[in-house]
């Protein structure tokens, strides 16, 4: 795992080596192993590495083709690089990292070779003959890349705090960006929160050149991919067999790895399946709470005995994880609302010497384990009673919909749709402020259609796959891309730990999805996962609830956090953008413990107004 960044200059970007130079030290946490830099007249590549496979110096970055003619630099992990190194018989080995399999295989195949890629990777590879510059994104988006393009140039880096330091940025908030954050605490593709900066798609490479920057996507989550007919016992055995593969796959390293082990249902089949097939022992740990109630380790210890791991309990009182509060602000390249659970779990697996670590976040997307699963497929299953009845809903949802945020505005905003589509279901569902309170608090004529204006443009696609995949594939879309696998990366990189997701294997995803509503209709608990793993995990595991790594934020952010949060949503108040009084107003309410308004709605607000000041103003 690394930090990749680059500026093509073409003669018109002055000191572009200094420019390159100054963006990958913004990437030590990335990679603190090694650095390493390319330049010719036409561009400037910078490299930090996080030494996984082949710890070697000559597995450092950037990495030459034996002819010279491509220039690679690389963050993330090819899963199947043994196998390809194997297909590709004729290439000169000269190490036994996955880096040089990617470029093995890119001289053998060119842009072709990404059907034969397995992993999770952003990558650049420059021709320095055609003077052409290749970036790539891995399938589901599991690791980041940026870029600026302007008549001068064109940069690229894996984080955005690393793109500022390019100097070519006039670095300035995006107000469409702005108004997704508040609803969604994310903002989504192809834009950032900065402007000029934009990310590329998962699943898509950008062809640059002097004259044109060509975008091509390679793999579509939403292209159906008919499964052969099976019955209930070969879909488990299929399943099984997938998610094995997914997890063993992602067991090679030339380090110590372990995995996160909060004792809930994917995180223990992700221990369970590790166990079969190996003698190599497995570490596990947990994050547990001095506060019982927020405790999950007895859950954790049960797997952890059944399967004879190495467990280790990092125990965190309330006191020590405040005292990491602001340390998780300062490592956000993306303001995020979320984020500070994964990057007090990363930071405290870090500080045990571990560099690569297994999680089991991805389950819930794919094995129907959140409750807007149920809540579309129910609508849909009464979409004629939906459609007839919509003049008698009319007034009622106006009624609810006007009462101010929660669950009450949310449900009066749906019953007021003529028909349950996915497009205009799941953001409303996902939404943490609804546009109309954001309108109440900052100056915008913008909206947040732009995810559901986005899910439309799928729908022909989309139609393809029954209730419970379409569901699946907007969150992929949605909360995953833009939320989960981005904290995910940011967090943990900021310690410089690399996390695996064998829930995110994107064959497994493809069989799942193009499966009948039938087999994943959740009678228990994730019961399609559940079924295919038994009998490995326990029926106490097996049938326990939903819990998550909870933290107390209401109660933190009225007393213990309050000056924190005092502080910035004031300040964010005072932005030429905002609206003073009503956020303000709002505030108050939540310190008076209004029962409608979350403790998430304004600790977004916190953090955004913290990233702003430290990388904006």
């Amino acid at each position: 795992m690394c930090g990749i960044a680059g500026i093509i200059h073409f003669n018109c970007i002055t000191d572009s080596p200094n420019r390159v130079s100054a963006m990958t030290n913004a990437l030590v946490h990335r990679g603190p192993d090694a650095e390493g830099y390319y330049n010719d007249s036409s561009i400037s590549l910078g490299h930090r590495r996080l030494s996984i496979i082949d710890l070697s110096a000559a597995a450092n970055q950037p990495f030459f083709d034996p002819l010279g003619k491509y220039v690679l630099i690389y963050n993330g992990e090819l899963y199947n690089y043994q196998q390809l190194k194997k297909e590709i018989n004729d290439y000169p080995y000269k190490t036994t990292s996955d880096t040089e399999v990617i470029m093995a295989a890119f001289s053998k195949w060119s842009i072709n070779c990404l059907e034969k890629l397995d992993g999770m990777f952003a990558f650049a590879i420059w021709d320095i003959k055609e003077e052409v510059l290749w970036l790539v994104r891995d399938r589901l988006g599991v690791k980041p890349l940026y870029y600026f393009h302007d008549s001068t140039g064109f940069a690229f880096s894996s984080e955005k705090r690393s793109l500022l330091k390019s100097g070519l940025i006039n670095p300035e908030i995006d107000h469409q960006s702005l108004f997704t954050y508040l609803t969604f605490q994310s903002t989504g593709y192809p834009n950032s929160i900065i402007k000029e900066i934009h990310q590329i798609d998962p699943g898509t490479y950008l062809k640059v050149s002097k004259n044109a920057v060509e975008l091509k996507t390679y793999w579509d989550i939403t292209h159906f991919h008919q499964n052969e007919i099976e019955d209930s016992k070969q879909v488990r055995k299929h399943v099984f067999n997938l998610l094995l593969d997914a997890v063993q796959k992602r067991r090679s390293s030339d380090v110590e790895l372990g995995v996160f082990l909060s004792g809930g249902i994917d995180s223990s089949a992700i221990v369970g399946l590790m166990s079969l097939g190996s003698n190599q022992h497995i570490n596990t740990f947990n994050l547990a709470n001095t506060k019982k109630e927020y405790d999950e380790s007895g859950y954790a210890e049960s797997i952890a005995k059944r399967f004879s791991t190495s467990h280790s309990k990092i125990l965190l009182n309330t006191d020590e994880i405040l005292s990491k509060v602001t340390d998780g602000l300062k490592a956000m390249d993306s303001p995020t609302a979320d984020g500070i659970n994964t990057y007090l779990i990363s930071s405290a697996m870090r500080s045990t010497g571990l560099k690569v670590a297994l999680s089991g976040i991805g389950g819930d997307e794919l094995f129907v384990g959140y409750p807007g699963f149920t809540q579309y497929y129910n609508a849909n299953k009464l979409r004629n009673a939906f459609r007839v009845s919509y003049a008698l809903r009319k007034p009622l949802a106006y009624l609810m919909s006007s009462l101010g945020s929660g669950k009450t505005t949310r449900l009066g905003r749906m019953l007021a749709f003529k028909n349950p589509s996915i497009d205009l279901v799941y953001p409303i569902l996902r939404e943490i402020l609804p546009p109309k309170l954001i309108r109440n608090f900052i100056k915008s004529e913008t909206d947040a259609s732009i995810l559901g204006q986005f899910l439309s443009t799928k729908s022909t696609a989309l139609k393809s796959f029954e209730l419970y995949s379409q569901y699946s594939i907007a969150e992929y879309l949605g909360y995953s891309q833009k939320t989960l696998l981005k904290d995910t990366d940011q967090m943990s990189m900021a310690v410089g730990l690399e996390i695996r997701e064998p829930f995110f294997d994107y064959k497994m995803i493809e069989y799942v999805l193009a499966l009948p509503d039938h087999f994943k209709y959740p009678t228990s608990p994730k019961r399609l996962l559940v079924e295919s793993v038994y009998p490995i995990l326990p029926q106490e595991i097996a049938n326990r609830s939903k819990q998550g790594f909870l933290l107390p934020w209401k109660s933190w952010m009225q007393n213990e956090l309050f000056t924190l949060c005092d502080f910035h949503i004031r300040s964010f108040s005072e932005r030429d953008y905002v609206h003073a009084k009503p956020l303000l107003e709002y505030w108050h309410r939540f310190l008076k413990n209004d029962p409608n308004i979350r403790w998430m709605e304004l600790w977004q607000i916190v953090v955004l107004d913290f990233w702003l000041q430290k990388n904006l103003d």
